[in-house]
């Protein structure tokens, strides 16, 4: 049964697509701007300023393309925001995690699309689908092969496109003593 007051932890579905068909040609980063908000006195936000002290610099060398802004509050817990190139931001909590832990999250946010993560309804979509139906491998082959037995010694022959050597010197003896 549909549960019509469907709660905020529900997963939206969609279709599979591409962000502006990122990827064909170069790739772009689609993480724009990552804000680190944190208190310089707080002991749960320790392990976000041994991330500023240590690992912060590397990674805006690494990442030129990505804006990296530092914010202090006072007595509150560490928050990281990204925000991606189509509007989408998103805020992780950096409470309970360590340094390297903060590493991992960063590179997780950088590889992302920006797209909110949704269930997908299929595996494949397409804009603009085929009258005529799905491709399979037996689709232009021909039809006496479902109904032969699976055993026949003519199914395990190859048959290649091309002419073999012996074919070829054949046929120009044949060329030739026609002539």
């Amino acid at each position: 049964m549909l549960n019509v007051n469907m709660g905020s932890n529900v997963i939206p579905s969609t279709f599979l697509r591409n962000v502006m068909k990122n990827g064909i040609g170069r790739h772009v980063c689609q993480l724009q701007r990552v804000t680190l908000s944190l208190c310089k006195w707080s002991p749960g936000s320790a392990p976000a300023r041994e991330f500023v002290e240590q690992d912060m610099v590397d990674f805006t060398r690494q990442n030129p393309g990505i804006v990296f802004y530092l914010k202090p509050r006072r007595h509150r817990s560490p928050v990281l925001k990204a925000e991606y190139l189509n509007g989408y931001t998103e805020e992780i909590d950096l409470t309970k995690l360590s340094r390297e832990e903060i590493n991992h999250w960063l590179g997780l946010l950088k590889g992302r699309s920006g797209q909110q993560i949704v269930r997908l309804r299929k595996d494949f979509h397409t804009d603009t689908p085929s009258i005529q139906g799905v491709w399979n491998p037996f689709l232009f082959k021909d039809t006496e092969l479902s109904i032969k037995d699976v055993r026949d010694p003519s199914l395990s022959e190859y048959i290649s496109p091309f002419k073999s050597a012996t074919e070829k010197l054949l046929e120009l003896k044949k060329k030739s003593g026609a002539s």
